[in-house]
């Protein structure tokens, strides 16, 4: 149940974001993924663990997630345990960090980083 309902919350973001003049195909639903939830301006979002260290799968999810706003704050996790989407996280997703996406309007800049869970030779990661 808890998978259809966040499938659900998927595909009505993606709906939303049609609304609003974005891009939208019937594959862009089918490959949006879940958003847990928010907390303050920081959404978390939960990547299919097959693509958690490809750097590419990110970015059509970050066009869709932030289009349009000049300040989007992400938390990427993946979910292997199968956990409960809720908010605050469950421990067992909130160890499993993967990536953050920081794009501040106010400071100009935007910016991603890696976890260092998933060992990629990036020296700034968290």
């Amino acid at each position: 149940m808890d998978k259809i309902r966040d499938r659900c919350r998927s595909i009505l973001m993606l709906l939303m974001a049609c609304t609003a003049g974005l891009a939208c195909s019937p594959a862009a639903a089918a490959d949006a993924w879940p958003v847990a939830g928010r907390q303050g301006i920081i959404r978390s979002v939960i990547v299919p663990a097959d693509q958690a260290g490809q750097r590419e799968a990110y970015q059509p999810q970050i066009d869709s997630l932030c289009a349009g706003a000049e300040t989007c704050f992400l938390n990427f996790y993946t979910n292997s345990t199968g956990a409960p989407l809720a908010v605050p996280l469950p421990d067992a997703i909130a160890n499993e960090p993967t990536a953050v996406l920081r794009r501040s309007a106010k400071q100009g800049v935007e910016g991603f980083r890696w976890s260092c869970r998933l060992k990629k030779p990036d020296p700034d990661c968290f």
